[in-house]
């Protein structure tokens, strides 16, 4: 994850007052019109955008991926063109962010659901769990209800999800739509730690200590 602390006003400017979610909504609204074309531009997607204000300043937390996933390097990179952008924007007059701000960019963690076809498609090859919307079309009740499956992820596409699933001492392969799917979760596998990024093993050790961040704060994101 990168952080930049930028515009830090002077002590003779008065602090933000207050804001209510919807003027942190569209907050969010704005830097997110932003910064997009930005990170569409050097071939990367914004995944989740969260605004949140913490006394005098507010804090900018934006998750980046792309099909080759992001590196540390690439984050760095990223977070400059968005500090850029962010910048450009206040001197030309637009106030996109009231008061001082804190920008942080990160690449999404290992306990981000799987939702949209290209999280799928860059978790080919990663054991994967989710439920099965039962198919109301089917003949037989047992396919008619919802289950719960673990597989790895063999190909996705726009619609369609293919998983190879290990049941009773046999493997076999299954192609579901899209539309039948819950979120995903990616489970971790230690006996393949070396393809996990250093970012998303500090998540997992932190996740193990079993605290809970405590957050007073107004905390406005993009789902």
């Amino acid at each position: 994850m990168a952080q930049r602390s930028r515009r830090s006003a002077p002590p003779s400017v008065p602090a933000v007052p207050r804001r209510t979610p919807a003027q942190l909504a569209e907050t969010r609204e704005r830097v997110r019109d932003l910064i997009e074309p930005v990170l569409t531009k050097a071939g990367y997607d914004l995944e989740d955008l969260g605004v949140r204000q913490v006394g005098r300043r507010h804090q900018l937390r934006v998750t980046v991926d792309g099909d080759g996933g992001v590196n540390l390097d690439t984050i760095a990179d990223l977070s400059r063109a968005v500090a850029d952008a962010l910048d450009a924007a206040e001197e030309s007059g637009d106030e996109i962010v009231p008061g001082e701000y804190q920008l942080e960019v990160s690449s999404p963690g290992v306990d981000r659901p799987l939702t949209l076809p290209r999280h799928w498609r860059r978790s080919v090859g990663r054991l994967v769990a989710v439920k099965i919307q039962g198919d109301p079309t089917a003949t037989e009740n047992a396919q008619k209800t919802d289950k719960q499956v673990t597989g790895r992820v063999l190909a996705a596409d726009e619609t369609s999800v293919t998983l190879e699933l290990a049941e009773k001492k046999s493997v076999t392969t299954q192609t579901y739509a899209l539309d039948r799917l819950g979120p995903g979760r990616v489970q971790i596998e230690f006996n393949r730690l070396d393809e996990i990024s250093d970012e998303d093993l500090e998540e997992i050790a932190d996740s193990d200590d079993g605290v809970d961040e405590e957050v007073d704060e107004e905390d406005v994101e993009e789902q």
